[in-house]
């Protein structure tokens, strides 16, 4: 993060706390916390990343209050531009689609993936994997060589050994990326949540 994005970042959170004091500021603040990092490299504009910490945070906190849904799930939700991306398992199709309800309502969600297993949570030796394997994509996401690509414009999600892939890219960067996963030992398949942009200056 450069110095001059500073004082707009403290500004931002502070401006969203203050307008977030009914519903729990704390939460604002600890969404910042990855905030800084992200922007340097984020082709999401600064209030975009916000908001999709916030996205996670308040999804996080509306799954534990519902445990109608979080004692027969184990669900998560990553936000990308304002797209919410379900993954976990859940023991019915009726509790993953409640939860998808739940966070479709929730502010600034444009739009919901719901990719829920239907089935049994998974082993913490399977969890284990699924962190080895998205470390393993995102360094091979690295090696990607085009023109003004930046690896950290890609969010990478494991789980059971799918990839989920997300982020803001052209859509030669987007097959380029998907490839390169694809080869890595242990994936089951490659889904890719990109939103599509035009290459800059004619250029990938």
């Amino acid at each position: 993060m450069t110095r001059p994005q500073a004082p707009l970042i403290a500004l931002v959170l502070a401006v969203t706390c203050a307008s977030a004091l009914l519903s729990g500021c704390a939460a604002v603040v600890v969404a910042g916390a990855g905030y800084g990092a992200a922007v340097a490299y984020d082709r999401r504009s600064a209030d975009v990343v916000l908001d999709d910490e916030v996205i996670e945070l308040q999804a996080r906190d509306a799954y534990w209050k519902n445990p109608e849904i979080s004692k027969h799930s184990q669900l998560k939700v990553t936000s990308y531009a304002h797209t919410a991306l379900i993954t976990g398992q859940a023991e019915t199709a009726q509790i993953a689609d409640r939860y998808a309800r739940v966070v479709a309502q929730l502010p600034k969600v444009k739009q919901v993936y719901n990719e829920a297993e239907i089935g049994p949570k998974l082993s913490l030796s399977r969890s284990a994997s699924d962190t080895m394997l998205g470390s393993r994509a995102k360094i091979a996401i690295q090696s990607v060589n085009l023109p003004g690509f930046d690896a950290l414009r890609v969010k990478v999600v494991a789980e059971n050994g799918v990839l989920y892939l997300m982020g803001l890219v052209t859509p030669e960067e987007g097959d380029a990326t998907a490839e390169k996963v694809r080869r890595i030992p242990g994936v089951v398949r490659v889904v890719k949540l990109f939103e599509y942009i035009e290459p800059e200056d004619g250029s990938a």
